[in-house]
């Protein structure tokens, strides 16, 4: 893996390096050397003391290859990519985060103060309970070294899982580094603070050197909810499947899918309920690349559902989360969690596993894994017979899968082979039109490599219609109401619906899962919807969801107040109705002077709300005005209004008076 030539480092960078721009996309970079005396040491960190010491080490030994793992490249230099999720140091324990939420029979939609909705409209993400580390390594092997060898990883640090900017950016720097040392980082930092603020769901361009990323950077309904709540809009609600499926529409838009899941192409369905209802898994692949990238193929399966469960692309034996893992008692529950791991360790610690799924192949000993190229993560020994295998029915497949079976995962210890162990029955039947439809790519590795491009869209697209539709009857609890034309504005809007598990299960069994699901599923379907309900990954989109339903309603009605003409409104109300439209502008009106400083056109709304403040004081009669202003927090907020009013002097003195 080497940098190309074409890149270069602009003469006129600038050195300094703004630290807080810098920390909108990176937290730091590290280079992590591996020692023979001490093991895994950290030689430079940029900027320093931004880690804890057990965050540090936590890093260090998640930056290079499972020394047991079942990857043995004898290459003179081996370059690889692979990225790492580990909890914060101030974070809780898994213990207490990922247990199984149970969702409450009756979830009723709270009405949201102010404060609420503008805190939507920002994010802070250095509250983030996870740090995701992108990983550059490298190892040379030479006879002269002890033990023939010695590796050294350089490390991106990040509160966000973009992996569609940070490998790119390690296919840079890595190389750049081995080339120029130290400098590279503080080359790579000062472009990189210079870029512009995260968009989630756009694409971006950033520039790097001579060179410039063009990235899609995932939505922000997709983004964990621990990585900072973005503003997401209500076209992100909509049960609808989007026309531009360039546009990523969950985490992991860009992992290869069909590459890594080639070998298991029939069990997708099955893992994409399991991911759904946050089913605990284990995916052990050969090399951290290809299980990196199984895990996000995975997570990706079920966008545009924000994924709540706990992943970990490569995890190994040294993060302290495995010590919990490992006490448990036989017949003890996993929390929910999908594991990637190299180390054959696993399938002995970790047993009781309820789902273990075995991907990839190990790589010959002169071939190099750039982790991020669509066809490179998920090499398969007879890769090239098996869509045609899907194809056919063998007496031979079927007597290996029932053999696979009885020899369960330990089986992986003499031999690795791509297969799925769980007892799970799943509800929704493979679609055989879609395996139809993939490409068999031959022998070329050109072709490969495109054909390879256009079986993700397809799976992507297929599994993206399955998501969509199975979530669409939660579609009218997040329907955001508009003001009718025989209600005020003014007024609060209603709650949306209350959802209750019992009467929603009831609906939805009398009208059925809709045309797209019923073809594709078994008889008990009801039940996938039951799993759901109760799994881990239903209460945290849910409630997302309601919060973003209730911040477009709370912009619907505002924009209402703004085009509203008072003068017609006032005509039709009785005094009373006047006396409570007084009062509920000036609460409208006391809360944006306070909440509304985010938004651009608050100045325009004080200035509109004020003058129909005055327009319904100015027809309530005096003695009702006298009694108004006898509040001298109403009064002070009427002066500024009511001195450019044609009220009579008296009553203009009397408020300014107070």
């Amino acid at each position: 893996m080497s940098r190309s030539p074409s890149f270069s480092i602009k003469s006129e960078v600038a050195s300094e390096v703004d630290e807080k721009s810098l920390q909108q996309w990176v937290v730091a970079f590290c280079i992590i050397r591996f020692d023979l005396e001490q093991g895994q040491l950290i030689e430079e960190c940029y900027p320093p003391g931004c880690l804890t010491q057990n965050e540090e080490l936590e890093v260090s030994f998640s930056s290079f290859p499972d020394s047991v793992s079942q990857h043995h490249n004898r290459s003179s230099i081996h370059d690889c990519i692979f990225f790492f999720r580990i909890r914060r140091d101030r974070g809780p324990q898994i213990s207490n985060t990922s247990e199984i939420v149970e969702v409450d029979s009756n979830i009723s939609s709270q009405k949201p103060t102010r404060a609420d909705v503008q805190k939507g409209k920002s994010h802070n993400s250095y509250n983030s309970r996870f740090l995701y580390g992108f990983v550059f390594n490298r190892q040379r092997h030479d006879e002269r070294l002890k033990r023939g060898g010695e590796q050294k990883s350089v490390v991106i640090l990040s509160y966000y899982p973009y992996t569609s900017v940070f490998r790119p950016l390690l296919q840079i720097m890595g190389p750049l580094y081995f080339d120029i040392g130290s400098k590279a980082l503080n080359y790579i930092a000062a472009y990189v603070s210079k870029w512009p603020t995260p968009v989630p769901g756009q694409q971006m361009e950033l520039p790097i050197g001579n060179a410039s990323l063009k990235v899609n950077l995932p939505p922000s309904h997709s983004l964990p909810s621990d990585s900072g709540l973005f503003e997401d809009s209500a076209s992100s609600l909509a049960p609808l499947l989007p026309s531009n499926l360039s546009v990523p529409q969950g985490l992991f838009h860009d992992s290869d899918l069909f590459g890594t899941f080639r070998g298991l192409l029939m069990q997708l369905w099955k893992l994409w309920e399991l991911i759904l209802v946050g089913e605990p898994i284990l995916i052990i692949a050969p090399t951290p690349p290809q299980c990196c990238e199984a895990v996000a193929g995975l997570v990706s399966l079920v966008a545009p559902l924000l994924f709540s469960v706990d992943f970990r692309p490569y995890f190994t034996i040294h993060d302290p989360e495995f010590a919990h893992l490992n006490s448990l008692q036989d017949g003890s529950s996993y929390p929910p969690m999908i594991l990637g791991v190299t180390n054959l360790f696993f399938l002995k610690s970790l047993r009781n596993m309820p789902h273990i799924v075995s991907v990839g192949s190990p790589a010959a000993n002169s071939s190099r894994l750039p982790f991020g190229s669509k066809a490179s993560s998920g090499g398969l020994p007879g890769q090239h017979e098996g869509i045609n295998s899907l194809r056919k029915f063998t007496p031979s497949n079927f007597l290996n899968a029932v053999r696979l079976r009885r020899d369960g995962p330990l089986c992986l210890m003499t031999e690795h082979k791509e297969a799925i162990w769980t007892n799970y029955s799943p509800v929704i039947k493979p679609d055989t039109s879609i395996l139809n439809r993939l490409i068999d790519a031959g022998l070329s590795p050109r072709v490969e490599e495109s054909m390879s491009v256009v079986n993700n869209d397809i799976l992507r697209r297929h599994f993206l219609e399955l998501t969509t539709n199975f979530l669409a009857p939660f579609g009218p609890y997040f329907r955001a109401n508009t003001p009718s034309e025989a209600s005020s504005p003014f007024a609060d809007p209603p709650p949306l619906p209350t959802f209750n598990t019992e009467e929603f299960l009831a609906s939805l069994s009398a009208r059925g899962p809709g045309k797209f699901l019923q073809k594709r599923m078994r008889s008990n379907w009801l039940d996938l919807y039951r799993r759901f309900l109760k799994g881990h990954n239903f209460l945290p989109w849910f409630r997302r969801k309601r919060a973003v339903a209730e911040q477009e309603q709370y912009k619907l009605w505002r924009q209402a107040r703004v085009k509203t003409n008072i003068h017609q409104l006032i005509v039709k109300m009785s005094e009373l109705e006047i006396v409570d439209s007084f009062n509920a502008i000036e609460r409208l009106l006391q809360g944006e002077m306070q909440y509304g400083r985010a938004n651009e056109d608050t100045e325009e709304v004080c200035k509109k709300l004020k003058k129909d403040l005055q327009t319904v004081f100015n027809v309530l009669p005096k003695d009702i005005q006298q009694l108004l202003i006898m509040n001298p927090e109403r009064a002070s907020l009427l002066r500024e209004t009511l001195e450019s009013s044609d009220l009579p002097d008296g009553v203009v003195s009397s408020a300014s008076s107070r």
